[in-house]
């Protein structure tokens, strides 16, 4: 079922048919995100025409393009390479005519991959931010929409910038409801938020330094583009993969094989622990009384949960949660579970998510593993890695957030 997730949102399948026609003057492609370069490499193997550009992505999610450049940078904190590439995406689109076009390549993991700071700012200024908001549990929605506010590029500076050019761009969704301007913080779609959200968001959080960004927020000098501005008017947008076209496609593959699949949603939020805690409640449900639906059948759930550091463990969003969900089950017999990231990496680990089976705790227990120990270091990696359970699959090349999967069997 993971596997078809994934599969279902490859860009080599998703890319192709939703490409604009050829202009009359220049095809310019750009891009960032995590599955950016793949995006670029489906774009020159159907593309009849010249085209040029420059895509960013994460160190190691890089695929060789002919006519395309492809740069590594940082993830998820910004490095110097996410900046410098920043800068040239910008550059590249400006001065062009209603003639021609430029295709953007967007994906989860390009915020912070466009790593351009707003004038006056500094990379480290954005990397202390990024880092704050990343060990807060804040939102995706919420640190997107402090990213817009530091940021030179996002917030749908790129678009306008490439104005009066025809901006189509392709969105690869990896955020809860979809919003093409949450994703990768909507560098070609307009923005709705304002400073003033920003400044809140880092008020919630105690986030008070560094001194210079919050101030730049404060004062309201990186405002975002907004629906009404003319330079918009020539850029749209289209979501070629979501979460939910995943978990369609895990739902197919459960039903071939008699498992009724039950979807819970593609957007779910919250503490990773929590979700567990509420998924584990509806798995017993299932197991003892047939409830939402009986064995065997499997709960599918999307979205992107959030995970407050208060350990220093080896971590990530999937494995504390599924930690969290072994605990909660206690050794339910006949429940079994997985979560990972479709990017194949979970949080900055080398592991997509793990598995976990009704005998974990007591294989744990075996070897002198203690969970709730480890639960409590957000150290689920190492609980995990003891266990040999660890989902290895190296980068995907595509991004539709995390894929969770809780199967009642019969047997």
């Amino acid at each position: 079922m993971f596997d078809a997730a994934v599969a279902a949102a490859l860009p080599e399948k998703t890319v192709p048919q939703h490409l604009p026609k050829p202009p009359k003057g220049r095809t310019i492609v750009v891009g960032a995100g995590k599955a950016s370069a793949a995006m670029a490499k489906a774009v020159e193997d159907v593309w009849q025409g010249p085209l040029e550009g420059l895509v960013v992505t994460r160190y190691g999610h890089a695929v060789p393009c002919k006519h395309i450049e492809i740069v590594e940078a940082a993830h998820p904190v910004p490095d110097a390479n996410g900046e410098a590439a920043a800068r040239r995406i910008l550059e590249m689109v400006q001065g062009l005519t209603e003639d021609d076009l430029v295709i953007a390549l967007i994906s989860g993991g390009g915020s912070a991959l466009l790593a351009m700071p707003g004038e006056g700012l500094t990379l480290d200024d954005k990397r202390a931010v990024n880092k704050a908001l990343l060990a807060s549990g804040a939102s995706i929605d919420e640190m997107n929409c402090v990213r817009k506010h530091l940021s030179g590029i996002k917030g749908g500076r790129l678009a306008a910038a490439a104005y009066p050019a025809k901006m189509v761009s392709l969105l690869i969704s990896d955020v809860p409801g979809d919003g093409p301007a949450v994703i990768a913080s909507g560098p070609t779609v307009a923005d709705r938020t304002t400073s003033e959200d920003a400044l809140g968001i880092l008020k919630k959080y105690n986030i008070t330094e560094p001194k210079a960004a919050v101030d730049f927020i404060a004062r309201g000098a990186g405002e975002t583009i907004k629906p009404e501005d003319k330079r918009l008017s020539n850029s749209s947008d289209v979501l070629i993969a979501t979460p939910q076209m995943s978990l369609e496609a895990a739902a197919e593959v459960a039903r071939a094989h008699g498992i009724t699949p039950v979807i819970l949603g593609d957007a779910i939020e919250g503490e990773a622990r929590e979700v567990a805690r509420v998924m584990a409640g509806i798995a017993r449900q299932s197991a003892r009384f047939g409830q939402p639906e009986k064995a065997p059948c499997v709960l599918l759930s999307g979205g992107e949960t959030t995970v407050t550091v208060r350990g220093k463990g080896r971590g990530g969003r999937n494995v504390e949660f599924l930690l969290a969900l072994a605990i909660a089950l206690d050794g339910l017999p006949k429940v079994s579970a997985l979560a990972a990231d479709t990017d194949g990496i979970d949080g900055s680990e080398d592991n997509a998510g793990a598995i976990a089976t009704p005998d974990t705790l007591a294989r744990a227990a075996s070897r002198g593993v203690d969970a709730k120990a480890h639960l409590a270091n957000n150290d689920g990696y190492s609980f995990f890695a003891a266990l040999d359970d660890l989902v290895v699959t190296g980068p995907t090349l595509t991004n539709v957030n995390d894929f969770r999967a809780i199967l009642i069997s019969e047997n």
